[in-house]
């Protein structure tokens, strides 16, 4: 039978192909002149990336020198591997003038041209112009809007104000028109003539996977005016599928509006499903099972192969995740195919629509119709608006109906879909290309996919090639721990790999972290004590850790150190220290390894007790504790690199340099990292053979007590590792001042690690060494907007690096420095875009924005904030409500215009408070952005190639990032720290941190007795 369909599928394909018109536009015309320069791009991939950058950044560009400079810089970034015409005509694009503007005129009107090949209209009117065209074809149509992304709630509110715009415009002129019954009718009557595809994710601007009820409850409260506009004028509504992220929220969504009453009988609905996910089997069984039993009406289905496929990889890439798509093409083909079928089988519940330029995959669909006798108007092709049109006539020409996916909408937001449909049309895949710009034969393209796998990919067809952590909730590395805690085996990977953070968008992981919230909550109102020698001590004096989310609540309380038991913990530590320096070096990586363990298995434990009592929201905690992990790993591969001794030897000499720990090493750790910093700084130290006292901030020690336990749990020996919470002006000048201390490791404020490093460069008697001093103190870091910045990017990383986790991050972004040509737009959607945050509770998986750490944290951030209205313009701050008083919660606020010396855009508030400057031009920018007592991190957001490079010349910081968000910071992927008042110290998560722990020795051993020494090599 699977040789009989594949026979009459070649024998559709065959009779499609007579019926196209391949001869291509005539000579000369601007549809060849359009053709020509295509193909140009198509055979040159460094050409077309430059090109396609220049195409999505024209519309940015304000004067004809902009056009010229961007074009030039683009075209110089790969002069070595551009055809030589390329390389020429560099020389001679010009600066300005009467040429610089006939370029400038020229590449818009170019780029226009273009777009308009590929999208319909920008507005309403154009639209209707565009589908009349098409009906007059005998087209079917379904209208995209085009739009930039939703980062607001006010765009949210215009993207359904365009949709309800639409559907009154098309509908009112395109169903008086007369009937063409080729696409207004199907076997069993006539269907709607119009057809609107929605994008879910334009209705809502805090749309996220990691909160589908709050999701869908405010995507619905928008949607349903569009749906119930829709059923009365007759109009067809088809969800738009994204990326894999917003896959299952997207389904939920769609069932959940589609079951309500009003809409439940309502049949002129579908959704987009994408064959290149492995997953999209399984949700159309979960589709056909809840048409049929619970809505128990039909849905359409659209079928398309996927158009996020370099993203999804990119993302799963980055992340460490599993990746969600098949990674070759016949893979996706093959699965098209097999979902063909599925569908036809099930023509009464889930109607098809055939997303395709593909005249394999189309054939194949026209021979299962006819194999199941499906009538042939129950189902259609649907292909791209400005593509494939002779493919369309030729499907249209056997009485099949087609129906085109029509953007419309400004030029401006659509340039990101003309570059999509750009790469389409040039990709080495394309179906386009190989049938039509390529020439292969029709035998060739009309082959199964399974064929093509099996003899293109020799080394193994059948297996995807992918990036393989796991299955299950836990497969983002959450492994369990050692059966043996104290197996020496230590892990080598080939290349330390980032932990990956959970993925939130899986709602196994979601159960999980709101269970373990559930779990943690009942464990409220304990007692955790000082361990020293891993024995607990008697509690006198504690500290209560309320929730900053709600301060009513207790999370716990914590032992707070007197000054004697501080001199106990560094007796024990002191008395441990000789047998734990001389503890091998694997022994002391296998016990990192076995906390990394500790770590992954109580994974949302952890993150939900970092929720509680620091008020980080879902992301940040978890992110939390995937850094505490990295920190485990990567510290143990290094030691082990750096504790094998270097050897210089030679005839009758033995030469042998190696490194030693200092001694003991008080941790003293800040609250915004609870887990991450204190663990990272305690494991540096312990993996070089130093033991440690534990000293974490107050407002976090709850969480410094589990880290105890997971040392004492991955067998930490005694006294290598004492647990001291208490008062830091209480305990820690006997600490700092100890003349049995050897290091202090301290993350925190400017003023107290100064204080600090002064203390510990004295030496009291009995202290025979200089006390090291490694501390990171915070910075006031600014991201540069530059005119050309992509503002869709740069509002939200900006937003995320100023208000993430309340702006309570050294990394903060509280400077936006803005261009004064993009500054009343930039911050217009910015005021909008935080005004749309969602400010809740940590443990709401909604909260975009949650408390700050305690009361004195509130009152002093409020303080700055007082000062910064007498200094500056308050551009917003955020209403409150009940929140004010539930929990120590600060609004967001945004200040403009502001002076570069005044104390808000000088000094570092610790809080969501951003100053937003202006800038003459980058080199202004740049002057700012430098005037100031920190070098910690940076960012910018800019497109042109020459602005970046004086940006990473000019930019003194210790972190800088180019257009994405200044926080984030990965071990091992960019080491984090900075310079100036920034820090004390080399980068943490780098290959030189763990220098700073330890001392070098050379040992020097003659070997000659007598004139006889042994040859080189003997005894060893």
């Amino acid at each position: 039978m699977t040789s009989d369909l594949d026979t009459r599928t070649k024998e559709f394909g065959r009779e499609i192909f007579a019926r196209l018109d391949r001869q291509g536009p005539v000579l000369f015309t601007r549809a060849w002149l359009e053709d020509k320069l295509m193909g140009l791009g198509m055979h040159d991939p460094a050409l077309k990336v430059q090109l396609f950058r220049f195409v999505d950044t024209l519309p940015y560009l304000k004067r004809p020198e902009e056009v010229s400079r961007h074009l030039r810089e683009y075209l110089n970034e790969a002069r070595d591997e551009v055809p030589w015409w390329v390389r020429w005509g560099t020389k001679v694009i010009p600066n300005g003038g009467v040429l610089g503007q006939v370029l400038a005129f020229a590449s818009q009107r170019g780029a226009e041209q273009m777009a308009r090949k590929f999208i319909a209209g920008s507005n309403v009117a154009e639209a209707v112009a565009a589908v009349r065209a098409m009906r007059d074809r005998r087209l079917g149509f379904t209208i995209d809007l085009l739009g930039e992304a939703t980062i607001t709630e006010p765009e949210a509110d215009h993207v359904q104000k365009q949709y309800l715009d639409l559907l009154h415009g098309l509908t009112r002129d395109v169903n008086a028109l007369p009937e063409a019954p080729l696409i207004d009718r199907d076997d069993r009557g006539p269907i709607p003539r119009v057809n609107v595809s929605v994008k879910l994710s334009a209705l809502y601007s805090q749309f996220d996977p990691i909160d589908p009820t709050g999701t869908s409850r405010a995507v619905r409260k928008r949607l349903r005016p569009i749906l119930a506009l829709a059923k009365q004028t007759g109009a067809f509504v088809n969800f738009d599928m994204e990326q894999h992220s917003f896959k299952d929220v997207t389904l939920q969504i769609f069932r959940e509006i589609l079951t309500e009453p009003e809409f439940r009988d309502w049949p002129h609905v579908g959704i987009a499903i994408q064959a290149y996910l492995k997953d999209t089997e399984a949700d159309l069984h979960a589709l056909l099972d809840w048409a049929k039993t619970v809505r128990k009406t039909p849905v359409w289905i659209r079928l398309v192969k996927g158009a996020y496929w370099d993203y999804e990889t990119v993302i799963a890439a980055q992340n460490h995740w599993p990746v969600p798509v098949f990674t070759k093409k016949w893979q996706s083909d093959a699965n098209f195919e097999k979902l063909t079928e599925f569908l036809l089988a099930n023509v009464e519940w889930l109607v098809p629509a055939f997303g395709s330029h593909n005249i394999r995959s189309i054939s194949h669909a026209l021979a299962v119709a006819e194999k199941l006798k499906v009538p042939p108007r129950r189902f259609e092709f649907q292909m791209l608006y400005g593509m494939a049109d002779a493919i369309k006539e030729s499907i249209q020409s056997l009485g099949h109906r087609v129906r085109i996916y029509t953007p419309y909408g400004q030029l401006l937001p659509g340039m990101a879909y003309l570059v999509r449909r750009l790469l389409e049309n040039s990709s080495n895949d394309s179906f386009l290309r190989q049938g039509f710009a390529e020439g292969l034969s029709e035998e060739l393209l009309l082959r199964d996919p399974r064929d093509s796998g099996g003899t293109a990919n020799t080394d193994g067809a059948s297996r995807n090639v992918e990036q393989d952590t796991g299955t299950g909730v836990l497969a983002m590395g959450h492994a369990a721990p050692h059966s043996n805690g104290s197996t020496l085996a230590i892990h080598r990977p080939p290349a330390f790999v980032n932990d990956p953070l959970t993925d939130f968008s899986v709602e196994a992981n979601r159960a999980a972290m709101k269970a373990a919230l559930d779990r943690v909550r009942t464990e409220f109102g304990r007692t955790y004590p000082i361990v020293i020698d891993n024995k607990p001590l008697p509690v006198t004096k504690t500290l209560d850790r309320e929730n900053p989310s709600r301060k009513t609540e207790l999370v716990g309380k914590v032992a707070m150190a007197t000054v004697e038991q501080a001199n106990a913990a560094v007796k024990s530590s002191l008395a441990a220290f000789d047998g734990w320096r001389d503890t091998p070096v694997e022994e002391r990586a296998a016990l990192l390894h076995r906390v990394a363990e500790q770590f992954r298995t109580r994974r949302f434990e952890l993150s939900a007790w970092i929720v509680f009592e620091t008020g980080k929201p879902w992301r940040e905690s978890d992110a939390d504790v995937a850094e505490a992990i990295d920190f485990c790993e990567y510290y143990a591969a290094e030691m082990l690199k750096l504790g094998t001794p270097q050897h210089r030897d030679v005839p009758g000499e033995d030469n042998r340099y190696f490194y030693e720990p200092r001694g003991v090493a008080v941790i003293i750790a800040p609250w915004n990292f609870p887990l991450a910093i204190l663990t990272g700084m305690a494991t540096a130290a312990l993996v070089a053979g130093n033991t440690i006292i534990l000293k974490p901030a107050e407002q976090s020690s709850i969480v410094g007590a589990k880290l105890m336990e997971c040392l004492q749990a991955a067998g930490v020996p005694p006294g290598v590792a004492n647990f001291l919470p208490g008062d830091g002006e209480e305990i820690g000048p006997t600490l700092v001042r100890h003349p049995d201390v050897a290091l202090i490791a301290f993350t925190g404020s400017l003023k107290v690690a100064l204080i600090i490093n002064e203390e510990a460069s004295k030496t009291p008697g009995g202290q025979n060494f200089v006390k090291k001093v490694i501390a990171e103190m915070g910075g006031k870091n600014a991201v540069i907007v530059d005119a050309d910045a992509d503002l869709d990017e740069a509002v939200k990383g900006v937003v995320d690096s100023a208000f993430g986790y309340g702006g309570q991050k050294c990394s903060a972004g509280s400077r936006a420095i803005v261009l004064d040509g993009i500054y009343d737009q930039f911050l217009a959607r910015l005021v909008e875009a935080t005004k749309s945050l969602t400010v809740k509770a940590a443990d709401d998986p909604g909260s975009s924005l949650g408390p700050v750490i305690d009361a004195e944290a509130r009152t002093r951030i409020l303080k700055f904030i007082e000062a910064g209205k007498k200094e500056a313009k308050l551009a917003h701050q955020t209403d409150l409500g009940a929140l004010a008083e539930q929990g120590y919660f600060v609004p967001p606020t945004i200040f403009s215009d502001v002076p570069e010396n005044a104390s808000v855009a000088q000094d570092e508030i610790f809080g969501p408070v951003l100053s937003v400057l202006r800038a003459k031009d980058l080199d202004d920018a740049l002057r700012i952005a430098n005037g100031t007592k920190y070098a910690l991190t940076g960012g910018c957001y800019s497109r042109s190639p020459s602005h970046l490079e004086k940006v990473k010349r000019r930019f003194r910081v210790g972190n800088l990032y180019i257009n994405r968000k200044c926080t984030g910071a990965l071990v091992d992927r960019q080491p984090f720290g900075g310079f100036k008042l920034s820090g004390i110290g080399s980068k943490a998560g780098g290959p030189d941190y763990l220098l700073q722990f330890v001392l070098p020795r050379t040992i020097t051993e003659n070997q000659m007795r007598r004139g006889f020494a042994p040859e080189a090599g003997v005894g060893e």
